[in-house]
């Protein structure tokens, strides 16, 4: 079986483009669909793609993804990277997808069947104050759902307007370290009163405080018992978990900034966070992605899936398949789609009752109306999201 030809497809159906990859066989009618989607880089990792891998990738059987995924990894000699990971993810999800509809079974039943009735999801409350947070957060209650993460003014603080901040600094977001570490604790305590003790609360601090701050604040919201506190502390400073682990007992969720799969080992066999935070694409896709959460489980770790709107439903389709059917999935971060995502992308299952239950169908499962990408075009936007500034105007990371 043949791979005859790789297209990719930049769309946006609403806030971010998305990257879809479409391989093709020698088989009448058997294709695949997987997510390439990286929104600060997506014409690197389309040209990454059409430029590179494709070609590399014409005429090799499209059933054996393990060793595809590795002579791909190595073909450019140097190896990791989110770009070059990203396309490589795509191109893995989507021979997943072939495999499951050669098979004729849904992609979880490939990777040893459910592990669980329905997949536990958490969805996100803003707010602009605790009390707001609070409120939103109710209005998930009342629906289902019981995972919910917190999230004061969306993640990078209170904005700092121009009469705080010195003659002369650059655009950019810019917010308090003090303000977070005095909010956050105060969200939690509002949170916990208002909305209950069955409830589980997380919150992602996108490595907004240095490490002792970070370790002062999850020490603070120990009492409120979160389910877990994400990203307490950035990627170039790992060394610090030691630190947490002997310090708190607030549950630690890192990860999401990983594009290497071999970053995790350290992570994981020191026992230095109970979830990682993972974007499957961002590490390879599927394949590196399963036999990360098989080391994961040896040493007693969760994990959980990234899944915000910059993930295609493809993307999110591929997170689900492999959280329904790995034991060790502690929960699944969920999106509510537009309509005009779910008209591109048929067959996404809903939320319902704070579970998502993966398809039956085989592969994936979700359709792609490639009749209907030039509605989407993509839009090149300037990155903003990604540039936080301290009062002062130093840099911090996003």
């Amino acid at each position: 079986m043949k791979i005859t030809s790789v297209e990719t497809f930049a769309v946006q159906p609403w806030a971010w483009p998305l990257l879809i990859v479409r391989i093709r066989t020698d088989v009448p009618g058997l294709e695949g669909l997987g997510c390439a989607s990286y929104k600060h880089r997506w014409h690197a990792v389309k040209a990454a793609i059409d430029q590179h891998l494709a070609p590399f990738a014409i005429g090799k059987d499209a059933r054996n993804t393990e060793d595809f995924w590795k002579t791909a990894n190595v073909h450019g000699y140097w190896r990791n990277g989110p770009v070059l990971n990203t396309a490589l993810g795509g191109l893995d999800m989507a021979l997943w997808d072939i495999k499951g509809k050669l098979a004729n079974l849904p992609c979880h039943q490939l990777w040893g069947g459910p592990s669980r009735a329905g997949v536990p999801v958490y969805v996100t409350a803003h707010g602009k104050s605790p009390d707001e947070v609070a409120a939103n957060g109710f209005k998930f209650l009342e629906r289902g759902f019981r995972h919910l993460r917190l999230q004061l003014y969306c993640y990078e603080g209170m904005p700092l307007d121009a009469a705080t901040r010195p003659d002369g600094t650059p655009p950019g977001l810019y917010f308090d370290q003090r303000e977070r570490m005095h909010t956050v604790p105060k969200m939690f305590e509002v949170a916990r009163r208002e909305l209950g003790e069955s409830v589980e609360l997380l919150h992602d601090l996108h490595e907004r405080l240095a490490p002792t701050d970070a370790l002062w604040l999850a020490k603070a919201i120990e009492p409120y018992r979160p389910f877990f506190l994400e990203d307490p502390v950035a990627p170039e400073d790992l060394e610090w978990l030691a630190n947490f682990r002997a310090q708190t007992a607030t549950p630690l969720a890192l990860g999401e900034l990983f594009s290497n799969p071999a970053e995790f080992n350290r992570v994981v066999t020191q026992r230095w966070v109970d979830f990682i935070k993972v974007r499957p694409v961002r590490l390879g896709g599927i394949t590196p992605t399963l036999k990360l959460m098989h080391l994961a489980e040896a040493f007693g770790v969760r994990f959980c899936l990234h899944g915000p709107g910059d993930v295609s439903a493809i993307g999110a389709a591929a997170n689900l398949h492999m959280s329904a059917a790995l034991h060790n999935c502690g929960i699944l971060e969920w999106v509510f789609r537009p309509a005009a995502e779910n008209e591109l992308f048929p067959g996404l299952p809903e939320a319902i009752g704070g579970y998502v239950y993966a398809s039956d169908r085989p592969g994936l499962g979700i359709e792609f109306r490639d009749d209907l990408a030039a509605k989407f075009p993509p839009k090149d936007e300037p990155v903003t999201d990604t540039v936080t500034r301290l009062a002062d105007g130093t840099l911090w990371w996003p």
